[in-house]
């Protein structure tokens, strides 16, 4: 019998927590750092879910250090996001 990591997929809210520590935090923690200091516990395979989804869609880097930082800028998209030179 093959044992399996047990996660659960997260809720928005928990994503929506996640990502706005990280943006109230930017380069402050590493990974498993910032893990122990969200406002809520989790199971840890939740976790890398919600990381792996924040850098999937290029809300979240890592520094040459390994520290976490949010890279998402709305006002950078709103400005180019028209331009007809431009696809999305």
């Amino acid at each position: 019998m093959q044992l399996q990591q047990k996660t659960r997929s997260p809720t928005l809210q928990t994503v929506l927590m996640v990502d706005n520590f990280i943006h109230e935090n930017s380069g402050e923690f590493k990974k498993t750092n910032l893990f122990h200091a969200l406002p809520k516990k989790m199971l840890w395979g939740t976790f890398q879910v919600i990381m792996a989804y924040l850098e999937e869609i290029n809300r979240i880097g890592f520094d040459r250090d390994g520290y976490v930082i949010y890279i998402w800028d709305p006002e950078f998209f709103e400005k180019f996001k028209n331009m007809k030179e431009l696809e999305i």
